[in-house]
């Protein structure tokens, strides 16, 4: 039985899973209301399954890379439950997650890659592509997308971008026929079920003393007006 946290993008959620089906699961899309539900809604599932927190046999959290503020608060949250219960922590990148969210509720064309895209800044995103079983076709990076952007991958195969950083993209990259988008997908901890359980069953566990959230790039802290 693993318990779940995603808090990477602006979606605060929490599953609970057994054997790799998911048993219960609350989110809210909304910016920076993670830290004020993250607990509650953690114990809200539990409750909702009469589990308690003993009864846990290990903890998966999405990794990054995303919001440095949501992802301090999830890996926080998961590493603190670890410490006290003595449970393994699982990490697992976001990007990855994501596609296998696609995978699992948005069935597209087997040959479709997939591109899950997280908002950075102006246009830039945290981004990967990735073919439907999984494999890295173009690792993890932070992009600044332009009208040039994955033109070699486009050329060849249709792509399926979404996630909060594909809306701003669409205007710069929907004129090829090969990019698709898929609107209103939001992150949830559901996705990292199979992930999850793969590692739980591989005991790819990290350790909880010294693991820290992919953050891709470094935190810059906005200036107050008048700064």
């Amino acid at each position: 039985m693993i318990l779940q946290i995603e808090t990477a993008t602006t979606s605060c959620s929490v599953a609970l899973t057994k054997d790799g089906q998911v048993l219960a699961f609350k989110e809210i899309d909304q910016r920076n209301i993670h830290a004020e539900v993250i607990t509650v809604y953690i114990d809200e599932i539990l409750a909702s399954r009469q589990v308690k927190y003993a009864d846990l046999d290990a903890i998966a959290v999405s990794c990054g890379p995303g919001s440095y503020t949501g992802l301090r608060i999830g890996v926080s949250t998961a590493k603190g439950i670890c410490f006290a219960l003595d449970k393994p922590l699982i990490a697992v990148e976001t990007l990855a997650a994501m596609a296998k969210g696609v995978v699992n509720d948005h069935p597209v064309d087997a040959d479709t890659l997939l591109c899950p895209m997280i908002d950075a800044r102006r246009m830039e995103v945290y981004t990967a592509i990735f073919n439907q079983a999984g494999k890295i076709i173009k690792p993890t990076a932070a992009e600044i997308i332009d009208a040039d952007s994955f033109g070699e991958i486009l050329s060849k195969s249709k792509v399926l971008f979404f996630g909060d950083g594909a809306g701003k993209c669409k205007n710069i990259l929907g004129h090829n026929s090969n990019a698709l988008f898929l609107p209103d997908f939001v992150n949830s901890a559901k996705y990292l079920t199979a992930i999850a359980a793969d590692k739980y069953h591989r005991r790819e566990f990290v350790d909880v003393a010294y693991f820290e959230p992919y953050y891709l790039k470094d935190f810059i802290a906005g200036k107050k007006a008048g700064d």
